[in-house]
């Protein structure tokens, strides 16, 4: 059964429920993926590679905000100059590539033309299913990438496809999308607290 399984009777009670979901579904993210995902992450940071986001509708929004965090947030205090790019925020050449190809080679023929070995690619699918993700996913591995799926639901193939998985157990889309946006905040306020002057962490606003 999904939630919300039921009609309630107001939006108090709503919302109280529904923060209730949220806080199962983020003691559900596998801490060792979280710590897989971190590593992955720095090291890319540490190599000056760059990271590569992509996902459709909140996702992409999520993608969006990710470039703002991880590479605005992360060098602020550190010596670290992430190159972050979100592949949902491209509008010309998503629209190229759907129109002129396939919309389900809108990230995958980016990342033909911008990845590279030692890069990593970081997908956001509730589903975990989107062709044009799963194609993005299967192509980075492909080609000596690092891969990242956040997921929700059962998973779909990039649970499987991907070197780390950050699953999210919920079936709702709202709630899984809300732990994709705190997974990726963490992700960017951890990195960041790890490498700036200790006594700078309370004193900073994250």
């Amino acid at each position: 059964m999904s939630f919300p399984e039921k009609p309630h009777s107001s939006i108090a009670a709503f919302y109280e429920a529904y923060t209730g979901q949220v806080t199962q579904a983020l003691a559900s993210v596998p801490k060792s993926a979280l710590a897989a995902a971190e590593i992955v992450l720095s090291r890319a940071l540490e190599a000056d590679a760059h990271v590569y986001a992509c996902g459709n509708g909140g996702s992409a929004a999520i993608s969006n905000h990710l470039v703002c965090d991880h590479a605005k947030g992360i060098q602020t205090d550190t010596a670290l100059r992430p190159r972050v790019h979100s592949l949902s925020s491209t509008m010309e050449m998503l629209t190229a590539i759907a129109n002129d190809l396939d919309y389900a080679e809108v990230f995958a023929y980016q990342l033909k033309t911008f990845g590279r070995p030692g890069d990593v690619l970081i997908t956001i699918s509730s589903s975990g299913d989107s062709e044009n993700v799963v194609r993005a996913v299967q192509w980075a591995k492909d080609n000596g990438m690092a891969t990242i799926a956040l997921t929700g639901f059962t998973g779909g193939r990039t649970a499987k496809l991907a070197d780390v998985n950050l699953h999210v157990s919920a079936d709702n889309y709202g709630i899984i999308e809300d732990v994709h946006q705190s997974l990726m905040h963490v992700l960017a306020q951890f990195i960041r607290m790890n490498r700036m002057p200790r006594d700078l962490v309370g004193a900073r606003k994250f």
